[in-house]
């Protein structure tokens, strides 16, 4: 693997939700898949936002508020360094560019990426705000941001970190605190006091991507997946389309793919190197 990677020129890195788990980001498919008692891969629709979005916003602030308090972990340090060519080359000295395609919506790799840029050895990574936007933009988030709210009218988006968003939402989640099981019992909170878009007060949305929609970014990752010749798949059991498909289609053009997972999947068998154990230990 090494010496694959040594002599890669265009390297992408297709990550999932397996990333960020040991920075205490639950996962929709593993034991962290189940949010009062409920599946929250049900609830990551259009359609269970239109059928109650008072529970979806109550779902998407949880989601908020563990975001709010994780840190990157050891994984996202190494895929920050990747990102600033001083460092990817001494793993892959022939590397011309490298990007992140990340599944994931909690922002972390870019707050890693952050920290890298503002730490004790910045002068020597960058010199201009320029080049630091160009390493930031080297990070892909196919599947939006947790911290987007979207207008479901006018679709003005802005980021916001205000915790909670509205005090309804506040109110909610504190009616929870001597609750083992949250889902035993409902609260509801009227359209009118959900969070409201800034621009024309209509309701407002979370700014991810659910089952069902578009992701993002779709013809730019096309073009770095057809010049990439090294893929590293990471954090992902690559079944979630189409970044599932990614992997493949390097592969397919003659390049390389290595998979680091915790679990193995049924496409650990199509890569040319696999890497079972948690990504913030086994990728370091």
């Amino acid at each position: 693997f090494r010496t694959a990677l040594q002599s890669s020129k265009h390297i992408v890195v297709i990550a999932g939700a397996g990333l960020s788990a040991a920075s205490g980001i639950p996962t929709f498919r593993d034991g962290g898949g189940m949010w009062r008692s409920l599946n929250a891969t049900a609830l990551a629709t259009p359609e269970a936002f239109n059928e109650n979005p008072s529970l979806v916003w109550q779902f998407y602030h949880y989601r908020r508020t563990k975001a709010l308090e994780a840190k990157p972990n050891a994984a996202h340090d190494v895929i920050a360094k990747m990102s600033v060519p001083i460092h990817l080359r001494k793993v892959a000295p022939s590397a011309q560019s490298f990007h992140l395609v990340t599944q994931n919506v909690d922002r972390l790799s870019i707050s890693a990426l952050n920290s890298l840029l503002a730490g004790p050895d910045r002068d020597l990574l960058s010199d201009t705000p320029k080049t630091r936007t160009v390493f930031r933009n080297s990070i892909i988030e196919m599947h939006g941001r947790i911290y987007d709210v979207r207008c479901t009218t006018c679709d003005f988006c802005k980021e916001d970190r205000t915790d909670p968003l509205c005090s309804a939402l506040g109110a909610a989640d504190a009616s929870f605190q001597n609750y083992h099981d949250a889902g035993s019992k409902d609260v509801h909170i009227p359209e009118i006091d959900l969070p409201r878009c800034s621009a024309c007060g209509a309701l407002a949305r979370p700014g991810v991507v659910w089952f069902g929609e578009k992701p993002y970014h779709l013809d730019e990752i096309n073009s770095i997946v057809y010049k990439a010749d090294m893929c590293l798949v990471i954090g992902t059991s690559s079944t979630v389309r189409p970044a599932s498909t990614y992997a493949y289609r390097v592969q397919r053009r003659g390049g390389k793919v290595a998979v680091f997972n915790l679990a193995p999947s049924e496409k650990d068998e199509q890569a040319d190197f696999v890497f079972t154990g948690p990504c913030e230990t086994v990728l370091p």
